[in-house]
């Protein structure tokens, strides 16, 4: 059995969202070094505020200002906190019950150890010494054993207001194609593309999965495929993607290829984009050093005619 390949994989993207007034008024409130929470109906504080009773799933908006100071309702210890997280050293995770809210804030607290840390202890916002409108104002908590901290009497009116936000989302981890997927990379090193055949319906699917979609069946035959096909259906991509040197407008298409029961993802080049056509004949264009086919272009050949290619699209 061939080696199964494995790699580190890293996803990552800026994630922006808009910001309605009850979120907005709190990420700006932050930025001012102010704690606003959101008023219910039958009297509740909840810190941090939500657009909708969570209870009643009415509309909330009555906003109220809570104290920077708390209480420790639950928490635990991280022993070794990641990248990206409030602090670089380890530290706990606590829900603070500010005074004024009902709810819990999740934070950290920045303590010397988790002897240093129990329920019912009394904490303080550590304001960021640079603050934009985000959860990141709030540096950390840390212990305290004074008086509730004073109010500004903020009615969550402010110059200038946060609007939308960009949080950065990343996942790390070890990707595994598995054995049926190994070998269709292996042989793409080799410029071939080989799908696996179904031993019930006997049709071939690349890539590979290692199991009949159709049928739930294990696969194992190898069958080389291609390397001319079919482009079965298109889209016509308009939008610049960040981190991609492709010049837009470019087309991006489903492509069948030659011996194949399922329609791989690839980009169509060697053609004016609006001359790209349902049933194109396509070949691979590979790079020096390319690991996979950089696009497909057309081969001269006549249109595949639609019912050849119809149950791929």
């Amino acid at each position: 059995m061939p080696e199964v390949l494995k790699a580190p994989l890293v996803v990552e993207f800026p994630f922006t969202r808009s910001l309605g007034p009850v979120q907005s008024a709190f990420l700006t409130g932050l930025r001012e070094r102010v704690v606003l929470g959101v008023k219910t109906r039958d009297g509740r504080t909840l810190v941090p505020p939500v657009e909708y009773d969570p209870v009643t799933s009415e509309d909330l908006g009555e906003l109220v200002e809570v104290a920077s100071t708390g209480t420790v309702t639950t928490w635990a210890w991280n022993h070794e906190p990641r990248r990206g997280q409030p602090l670089d050293t380890p530290f706990a995770w606590v829900l603070v019950k500010l005074d004024g809210a009902d709810t819990g804030l999740l934070h950290a607290l920045d303590a010397p150890g988790p002897d240093a840390v129990r329920t019912g202890m009394r904490v303080r916002v550590r304001w960021a010494e640079e603050r934009s409108g985000a959860i990141t104002d709030i540096a950390c908590f840390e212990p305290y054993d004074g008086e509730s901290a004073e109010r500004t009497g903020s009615d969550g009116r402010f110059e200038d207001m946060v609007t939308g936000i960009v949080a950065p989302a990343r996942l790390d981890y070890t990707y595994s194609p598995g054995r049926a997927q190994s070998g269709y990379i292996n042989a793409l090193s080799d410029r071939r593309a080989v799908g696996e055949r179904c031993p019930s319906c006997r049709k071939v699917y690349v890539p590979p999965r290692g199991a009949c979609p159709t049928c739930g069946v294990a696969t194992s035959e190898q069958v080389e495929v291609g390397p001319r096909g079919t482009l079965t259906t298109y889209c016509i991509v308009n939008i610049k993607a960040k981190n991609l040197d492709i010049e837009v407008p470019y087309v991006y298409g489903h492509i069948a290829l030659d011996g194949a029961d399922l329609a791989l993802h690839g980009r169509i080049g060697g053609i004016p984009y609006d001359q790209v056509r349902m049933g194109l004949r396509v070949e691979p264009v590979w790079t020096d050093g390319g690991r996979f086919p950089d696009h497909y272009r057309p081969t001269g050949e006549p249109d595949a005619d639609y019912d050849t290619y119809k149950e791929l699209v």
